[in-house]
């Protein structure tokens, strides 16, 4: 599987074979200015089959199905009107359809969401992630990773699907709401939790205890949950493992020019994403009333993955950014034009961002390329209920 992803990474025609390669020598025989300049492309490589699980953490079908109902139990946010699918839902690809997501204070799903009274609550800061395949986060181009250690967030403020699983809980704009302090809340949730029989039957099955619902085991069913969804079988993973007939001409040009255009430098690996925050000076997000600026307040952010793009638009940390071939125009018009924030200067752009070299005449292709990375087959399934007796999913309509 590694050979095939190799040669895409750095061969430079595209179509010499490693094996090829191996046996002619050339790699050994070429000066080291131009390896130098191949390596420099990045390697983007198909996905495992199998998502790894803490140690401390195990999977279990019984704690996934519990993880499952509790992400689509609005008895965890503040005012018991708004779920973790609320923001990440399947039909979006557990992502979100709108620039920034209406958490806690609004009614609807993706498009059609709106506040039940405006000026209350804000929106939420940032563009809504997809959770597809957060539990391969941190992964390099050789498949290691530590997911007791696994990068979350454009920001990075947090390590593992655990540790992330309760931030939106604490965020007033996202669950919490107004009427419950931050430090209060995760105690409210648990008491709600542990008042309703089915929860305590469930967690005790789950983590073989006395029933008693506490927060690491309230994060762990979260995260058990959200590892089993996974889209790791797209036309890429399958042409990366070695099936020629998954990718057409057009489209294996299209991975050419992304590579040859310096794309996989941050968006690289299995997930296409270095998980590294870079200043790429990505517009603002024009429905906050204050400035984000990302990672330490360098205005930096994580590099998202680019995996299902078809159905997590828009994009960039602030959504500000509708379509695949703006994202490709946006990086093309990195060289010599103004930036699309006043908050940084040009002499702050990432290095590797000033490196990029797209052409508008290439853009087609490459959005070609990127959307053999879609793969429409994962987990969809929503409880026809949960245990709390509330609206599955909060105040949202289940189908658009």
């Amino acid at each position: 599987m590694w050979s095939r992803s190799y040669l895409v990474a750095i061969s430079v025609a595209g179509a010499i074979s490693f094996f090829v390669m191996a046996c002619t020598q050339s790699v050994d025989k070429e000066p080291a200015r131009k390896k130098k300049k191949e390596a420099d492309r990045g390697t983007i490589v198909a996905l495992p089959a199998t998502v790894k699980h803490p140690d401390d953490n195990p999977y279990s079908a019984e704690k996934a199905e519990l993880g499952r109902l509790l992400f689509y139990d609005p008895v965890l946010s503040g005012e018991k009107d708004v779920s973790c699918a609320t923001c990440h839902h399947p039909d979006f690809g557990y992502a979100e359809s709108i620039e920034l997501s209406i958490g806690v204070g609004g009614k609807g799903l993706g498009m059609q969401r709106s506040f039940v009274s405006q000026g209350k609550i804000p929106f939420t800061k940032r563009n809504s992630q997809s959770i597809l395949n957060t539990g391969f986060n941190g992964i390099d181009v050789n498949g290691d990773y530590d997911p007791a250690n696994a990068p979350m967030f454009w920001d990075l403020r947090a390590k593992s699907l655990e540790d992330q699983s309760l931030h939106p809980i604490r965020q007033l704009e996202e669950m919490r709401g107004l009427n419950i302090r931050e430090d209060k809340v995760i105690d409210g949730v648990l008491h709600r939790l542990n008042a309703i029989p089915e929860y305590r039957e469930r967690f005790k099955k789950s983590f073989d205890n006395n029933g008693v619902i506490n927060e690491e085991d309230l994060a762990k069913a979260m995260a058990c949950f959200e590892r089993t969804l996974v889209a790791n079988n797209s036309r890429f993973d399958q042409y990366m493992r070695g099936d020629e007939t998954k990718l057409s001409a057009g489209e294996k040009e299209g991975m050419e020019l992304f590579l040859n255009a310096g794309c996989a430098r941050c968006h690289s690996g299995p997930m296409l994403s270095d998980f590294k925050v870079h200043v790429i000076a990505a517009p603002d997000a024009d429905k906050r009333t204050d400035v984000d600026s990302g990672f330490q307040g360098g205005f930096a952010f994580r590099t998202p993955s680019l995996r299902n793009l078809r159905f997590t638009a828009p994009y960039m940390h602030s959504g500000k950014i509708a379509k695949l071939d703006d994202v490709l125009s946006f990086y093309e018009d990195l060289r010599g034009t103004s930036l699309r924030t006043r908050h940084v200067q040009p002499d702050a752009l990432d290095t590797l961002a000033k490196m990029v070299r797209v052409e508008f005449r290439d853009i087609s292709r490459i959005v070609e390329f990127l959307n053999t990375l879609n793969d429409p087959d994962y987990d969809r399934k929503i409880p026809a209920s949960v245990p709390s007796g509330l609206p599955v999913g909060g105040y949202i309509a289940r189908k658009l």
